[in-house]
């Protein structure tokens, strides 16, 4: 999060504030956002903010612990206008949550919480950005319907549609499941599994609503082989400087909500290959069609549709 003397003036003012740049990864929770994050926030001129999907439902108040992350937050929350009359769970309920979509009795609810939940939300980010001395704000909030809102504000949003081998990803959600719990695992798969298809089939439609040249699609398996290459894509793709962090050493930061590897002050990522998951016949026939898709879609540095 570091921001050199020498970086020129941001190129969007709004109401004599620098425009933020929002940096939104897109996707499947467990699929690598957290380290992505905490990557991009040692860079110049970037914040990491984590997943402020939560900010509303915690009313403004950190989930971790630590004495500069509750200073920080607080100060945001202190300055956020309007911000009050919408904690709760009422904007996650209506706007981001992916049921909403289908819930006919909410659509009049939404209508009338939209313009509210926008000026809240650009304004947290402007508050993000002014707080932290940063101009690009990394949100990993993964959920599609809230990119979609934040395609409609006063911002300059980069949108990263993070994906990953659909195995692994329900690996994951599995695994603190005791082994001979055996028809508790089959549902939470079965679960996940539903949940991914509906997450990656509206990602995918929000994706390609994004201008091409603020777009990527990112597979975490490339993430982790070339961390260098991959954040140079990101950088270079939203104007931050492109000096990359020693990724030996990268300080987790002050994020709102995170994997818990953010309770440790420093992690190291090290490029390292993608260990293959035994996927089941199943699972193979279910990954088959998201592979076909983020084939064509390409991966880091390209843009779909061009």
């Amino acid at each position: 999060m570091e921001q050199p003397a020498d970086l020129p003036p941001a190129a969007g003012v709004v109401d004599g504030a620098q425009r933020p740049k929002v940096i939104y990864v897109m996707g499947q929770g467990k699929s690598g956002s957290t380290i992505l994050g905490v990557a991009l926030g040692n860079c110049d001129d970037v914040f990491f903010a984590g997943e402020l999907v939560t900010w509303l439902l915690a009313s403004g108040r950190p989930v971790l612990g630590g004495a500069e992350r509750v200073r920080f937050w607080r100060a945001v929350r202190e300055q956020v206008e309007g911000a009050q009359e919408l904690f709760g769970s009422a904007a996650y309920m209506t706007l981001e949550r992916a049921a909403s979509l289908v819930r006919a009795d909410r659509w009049p609810k939404r209508r009338g919480l939209r313009p509210r939940y926008r000026r809240v939300t650009e304004s947290l980010y402007r508050t993000l950005a002014a707080e932290s001395g940063c101009r690009h704000i990394v949100d990993t909030s993964h959920l599609p319907l809230r990119a979609r809102e934040l395609q409609g504000m006063d911002i300059d949003l980069y949108l990263v549609f993070l994906v990953r081998d659909v195995e692994a990803v329900v690996a994951s959600h599995a695994s603190h499941i005791k082994r001979h719990e055996a028809a508790e695992r089959r549902i939470r798969v079965a679960a996940t599994v539903g949940r991914l298809w509906v997450g990656y089939a509206l990602s995918l439609a929000v994706f390609l609503r994004q201008p091409a040249d603020r777009r990527m699609l990112l597979r975490h398996e490339d993430f982790i082989a070339d961390p260098e290459g991959v954040l140079r894509a990101i950088l270079r793709m939203s104007g931050a400087p492109e000096r990359i962090p020693d990724l030996a050493h990268l300080k987790t930061g002050i994020p709102l909500v995170a994997n818990l590897m953010v309770r440790e002050p420093e992690v190291a990522l090290r490029p390292t290959a993608a260990q293959p998951h035994r996927a089941s016949r199943t699972m193979r026939a279910l990954q088959r069609p998201w592979e076909l898709v983020i084939k064509r879609l390409g991966g880091v540095g390209d843009r779909a549709g061009r």
